[in-house]
């Protein structure tokens, strides 16, 4: 039992004593390269402050009109965001036209935004990248009456047909001038440009004769002219004509009787043209929330529905802005592994503290290297210069010793050898230090015996 209790003792005193030498070494080595380590800490703060900092927990984003597809949308990602720790403030507005300005503008807080194809070219927007397409936008013409003759158009008709287009700068307006100035009838004496809202309840009313709207499927404008039993759902029978000559439109179909079964509407298979919803953002955006962006993307959007496929979207659609390099590495190679497996803001921080130190390690390896040798010439600058200070001193001696000045000496001598002691010396630095100390003996004894004149024969110096 008292062989355990000495064995402990001895074990508990030896890692006692381990821990302060490595304790003293650990101060002693901070004293002595406190330069160099201070340099690394300010390279790694600028490293995390300015050239990796973590992403924002706030963000606002353009939503669109009141009730709109792009409203409807957005508050899904809202949901999404929330639950991964960030808020999406959301900000209304009167569409795509207003989106894309106030996302271009750098002074506007806004960072993200849905936007419609072909609303503007963006060479316009400076700025701006694109996230990818999320979703169609149909181009909606309902009508009341008898404006179709032989599948098609009866443009004598249409000609005379008040016709809602939507207010100017709207994305619906925008839609409804580039297919009517392709078709040639842009300059009709009825286009009334009225919102989406008041064109729904003029149709009713009368007042109107075709409403030309954009909007989603789920939108309430949409759905309250397609519930009308007395409303009409142009088909677009030259849908393909149309898509060569607009080239960011794309052609969807309704087979007869797909929006309702029970009263068989549309009546006939119906082609459709529409344009897509691109999520736009501010170049800045920080890359964790661009990916939070195509992760909402992915789980919201990537669902099936009524015109898309499962897992159609997010994908780059005829975009007519510059794709996010972020954007281009997720549908090219999926996320980062670690988003997979981990939570969002685990794995943002595993990730961006791996991008952030490999630059700092590359910078700091060649610093770390140099450290033992940083502190090895730093003591061998101090012993040359304690031995420069011991010849110089034996060399005085040669010239002009004085045997009364013999304490004086030794006094000389001792506290050259008191600062050689005061020295935290490394090991690879003992041989020179060891020589210093015999040096300044050398020369003690000498003195003690009188005889300064083997001083400069036989200096061990």
């Amino acid at each position: 039992m008292g062989s355990f209790k000495e064995d402990f003792k001895d074990t508990a005193v030896a890692v006692l004593e381990t821990a302060q030498d490595q304790y003293r070494d650990a101060i002693s080595f901070i004293k002595e390269t406190w330069p160099l380590l201070l340099l690394l800490l300010v390279i790694l703060i600028g490293l995390l402050a300015y050239w990796n900092p973590p992403p924002p927990r706030h963000i606002m984003m353009a939503s669109g009109i009141e009730g709109g597809s792009y409203e409807q949308l957005a508050s899904k990602y809202v949901d999404f965001f929330a639950k991964r720790g960030v808020t999406i403030e959301l900000v209304r507005t009167q569409g795509s036209q207003e989106n894309i300005t106030r996302l271009a503008d750098r002074k506007d807080p806004i960072q993200a935004a849905f936007v419609q194809g072909g609303s503007l070219h963006a060479k316009q927007v400076p700025g701006v990248e694109s996230l990818g397409s999320v979703d169609y936008e149909p181009i909606w013409v309902f009508y009341k009456g008898s404006f179709v003759k032989n599948g098609l158009l009866d443009l004598d008709k249409f000609a005379k047909a008040r016709v809602a287009i939507g207010p100017e700068g709207s994305g619906t307006h925008v839609q409804a001038m580039n297919i009517l100035r392709v078709s040639e009838l842009d300059r009709l004496p009825k286009l009334l440009p009225i919102k989406n809202d008041e064109a729904v309840t003029a149709l009713k009313n009368g007042e109107v004769d075709i409403v030309l709207m954009v909007d989603g499927l789920r939108a309430k404008n949409v759905q309250a002219l397609l519930n009308d039993p007395t409303v009409n759902l142009l088909s677009f029978n030259r849908a393909a004509a149309y898509t060569k000559n607009i080239h960011y439109l794309e052609e969807l179909e309704v087979p007869m009787g797909g929006f309702n079964i029970a009263r068989n509407f549309p009546p006939n298979d119906t082609k459709m043209l529409s344009t897509v919803t691109n999520l736009l953002i501010d170049d800045r955006m920080h890359p964790a929330i661009q990916f939070l962006f195509l992760m909402a993307a992915q789980e919201i959007n990537g669902k099936e529905s009524f015109f898309t496929k499962r897992g159609e979207f997010p994908a780059f659609m005829n975009s007519e802005f510059p794709e996010s390099p972020i954007a281009q590495q997720f549908h090219q190679r999926g996320l980062p592994v670690l988003m997979d497996f981990l939570p969002f803001w685990v794995a943002e921080f595993v990730h961006r503290m791996f991008f952030t130190l490999l630059p700092f390690f590359a910078i700091a390896y060649p610093i770390i290297l140099s450290l033992p040798s940083y502190r090895l010439r730093r003591v061998q600058s101090k012993l040359n210069r304690i031995y420069g200070e011991l010849k110089f001193f034996e060399n005085d001696l040669l010239v002009s010793y004085d045997p009364e000045k013999l304490p004086e000496y030794l006094e000389t001598l001792a506290g050259m050898e008191r600062r050689a002691l005061a020295l935290k010396v490394p090991k690879r630095a003992s041989s020179d230090f060891y020589t210093l100390r015999s040096s300044i003996d050398y020369v003690r004894n000498a003195l003690n015996r009188g005889d300064h004149q083997i001083l400069g024969r036989e200096s061990a110096i």
